[in-house]
């Protein structure tokens, strides 16, 4: 039932987001597709699940709201986020001008949400449309459309999408090797058993069949405790690489041959660079949280990078803004001007493994070299009471010593030998904090628990 009370709380800053049926349910969801035919006037648009035991219902029910304003529905079906931002591009000279995913990615197995795109695949979030949608969704009515009533087409458009993947191969072909998928019982089962129909290489699936139950864990390999399956499936199965992916598969992260688990900081310079063979001079998206080694990695090959506050939304403006080849996150967001300015969890281990071939190292050796000259802490979460009194504390603290303060995104202290980030979550009390130094572990780990205890005594 919908009220007029704020009461819904799975609107956030960027997607849609909550618990069924109390927070998200089908009254809601056919109200979003109504809600976004009336301020977006698409044509047709694009609309796709994910594998979660309430995603056929809530979609079912958001085609309903669309089609009943008169708008066509080209329903994907089972699919990841990439899929639906692909379709989205992909048809837009047939008049399609948005698309919505239902997905909850990473989220607890009773969770449910919405990613929304409007042409182009462009973000729709709370700075360009999503706080309307929401208005309207709360306000409790609007009337159908015209008749007729729109129509839903099915068509078949995993040979488009895996075709558009291949040709992130870089030229001399994919390797012979062995690889470790981990799909978490999540979307990507679906384009791994589609791409070993083309790709010359050995699978060993884990996890792969799509489950909504969640079988084995909620699909969220940063989770320390979700990696042991690649792991050990790497070291058993003597693969090359191992690779796991979200719930929608629009992250993937990467483990090298001894199944050691490597950190999507360095994985972002590594893309660059490739990237930067195909387009020389070209511009690379980086954010604020971890940046020297991306940063030096770009500029040696003689590419431009540009600093965008961190988040897909802002990422992806950024990298329309700029025309940027490339852009990366360390939470493993991988964004491609070529793949609609958006994020994919396929195309960075394709090219990853083309890497690999050309050069005729391991994946453990690609990366040793950066992460012994900029050891890093990765991300490291803490709730706090007064995320503001926080920040002022710590701004306080080291301010006079910095060599550099960036407020991109949070605090960003550059002194000559380290820095760190320190910013505030979007959804929640949390405060995020990363480390780096130039190639002295100790010296990492000394000003991580230097900056945690400040924290936590504030």
């Amino acid at each position: 039932m919908l009220t007029n009370e704020r009461k819904l709380a799975c609107f956030k800053a960027y997607d849609i987001r909550g618990r069924v049926p109390d927070e998200l349910n089908e009254a809601v969801a056919y109200r979003v597709g109504q809600a976004f035919v009336e301020l977006r006037r698409p044509g047709r648009m694009v609309v796709g699940h994910d594998m979660r035991l309430s995603s056929r219902a809530l979609t079912d029910a958001l085609i309903e709201g669309v089609v009943s304003k008169g708008v066509d529905v080209i329903d994907i079906g089972l699919c990841g986020t990439e899929m639906m931002y692909f379709a989205t591009a992909h048809l837009e000279s047939e008049g399609v001008d948005g698309g919505i995913m239902v997905t909850a990615s990473h989220n607890p197995a009773d969770y449910n949400g919405m990613k929304i795109v409007g042409r182009g695949a462009k973000p729709v979030h709370g700075g360009n449309g999503l706080r309307e949608i929401e208005a309207l969704v709360a306000d409790g009515y609007l009337a159908a459309g015209p008749s007729p009533r729109g129509r839903v087409e099915r068509p078949f458009l995993l040979p488009d999408y895996t075709n558009h993947l291949m040709g992130y191969v870089p030229q001399g072909g994919f390797p012979d090797m062995t690889i470790v998928t981990n799909a978490g019982n999540g979307g990507a089962g679906l384009v791994v058993d589609a791409l070993e129909r083309t790709i010359p290489a050995r699978f060993v699936k884990v996890h792969n069949e799509p489950d909504g139950t969640f079988p084995n864990g909620v699909p969220n390999p940063l989770l320390p405790e979700n990696r042991a399956p690649t792991t050990q499936a790497v070291i058993e199965q003597q693969a090359d690489m191992g690779v796991a992916w979200d719930g929608d598969f629009d992250r993937c992260f990467l483990f090298d041959e001894k199944g050691g688990f490597i950190e999507g900081y360095y994985i972002v310079g590594l893309l660059a660079q490739e990237m930067l063979r195909r387009e020389p001079g070209a511009k690379i998206i980086y954010e604020p949280r971890l940046t020297w080694n991306t940063v030096e990695m770009v500029e040696d090959v003689g590419g431009r990078p540009v600093l965008s506050r961190t988040g897909h939304a802002f990422i992806k403006d950024s990298m329309r803004a700029e025309d940027a080849l490339y852009g990366g996150e360390m939470s493993a967001h991988h964004y491609f001007r070529d793949f609609a300015y958006c994020d994919s969890g396929m195309i960075p281990w394709l090219i990853v493994a083309g890497i690999m071939k050309r050069t005729g190292k391991p994946l453990s050796e690609l990366v040793a070299e950066r992460q012994a000259l900029f050891p890093c802490s990765g991300e490291i979460n803490r709730e706090v009471k007064d995320i503001q009194r926080v920040l002022d504390y710590v701004r306080l603290q080291y301010s006079s010593d910095a060599l550099r303060v960036d407020e991109t995104d949070g605090l960003s202290f550059e002194f000559e030998d380290w820095r760190f980030n320190l910013r505030p979550s979007n959804t929640e009390p949390v405060i995020r904090l990363n480390v780096e130094s130039r190639g002295d572990e100790a010296l990492m780990q000394e000003k991580r628990d230097d900056l945690l205890a400040m924290i936590d005594r504030v």
